[in-house]
């Protein structure tokens, strides 16, 4: 794993954490064909043997879904897996992944637990305006038990699902922030914790290998 960054919150600190199944992807613009110039992106990241640690549970499960996939997967396919990883080893009711430009603009977007009715009324992936935004402009993990006491700042668009609690990672690729892993409401109505953000940080990293690889 990469070295753990600090993280801050607009609402709470936080720390590292969790994953999902499949998920759905919205086009918004960004390049989504297959690995260019014969590369191949790393389908099995180092896996621990042993170890019930989160970090290890993470590789461990982003491991067996990365195997699944045809030994040149395109880069759309490798982050929907991430996005519904997040979503089901955080317990979480939606799970997310965004990939931005240079200019921060939304061009990827993953959905994890969205029905296919709601996913279709989306009129554009979420832009992550205000708190959200910090994501990107510190690079540090965000985490928020109300969601609602930001709504404003945040940059969801017309037909997103309403949430309370959300926990979001930031994407690193080639040096900058470009995008974001974050997951919303905990099925069993608890805040997400520490365990969760842990789980969360091998499956952004190896996100963000895949985005400085093969996305742009």
């Amino acid at each position: 794993m990469g070295g753990r960054r600090p993280s801050a919150s607009g609402g709470r600190a936080s720390r590292d954490r969790r994953p999902a199944r499949r998920a759905a992807a919205v086009r918004v613009g960004g390049c989504l064909d297959g690995a260019r110039g014969g590369r191949v992106v790393s389908r099995r990241p180092e896996v621990p043997a042993t170890g019930s640690d989160p970090e290890a549970r993470a590789l461990r499960a982003l491991a067996r879904e990365l195997g699944r996939l045809p030994l040149r997967p395109r880069p759309d396919a490798s982050l929907d897996v991430i996005a519904g990883l997040a979503r089901e080893l955080t317990g979480a009711r939606y799970g997310a992944l965004a990939v931005t430009d240079s200019g921060e603009r939304t061009i990827g977007f993953f959905a994890s637990g969205l029905p296919e009715e709601l996913l279709g009324r989306l009129k554009a992936a979420p832009q992550g305006h205000g708190s959200l935004n910090s994501l990107r402009a510190d690079g540090r993990a965000v985490r928020f038990d109300d969601v609602s006491e930001h709504a404003h700042a945040f940059g969801f668009p017309p037909g997103h699902p309403a949430m309370r609690s959300l926990l979001g990672l930031p994407l690193w690729a080639g040096g900058s922030v470009r995008g974001a892993l974050y997951v919303t409401d905990r099925e069993d109505g608890r805040a997400f914790d520490d365990d969760d953000e842990r789980l969360l940080w091998p499956l952004a990293h190896h996100a963000g290998r895949v985005i400085e690889r093969d996305w742009y």
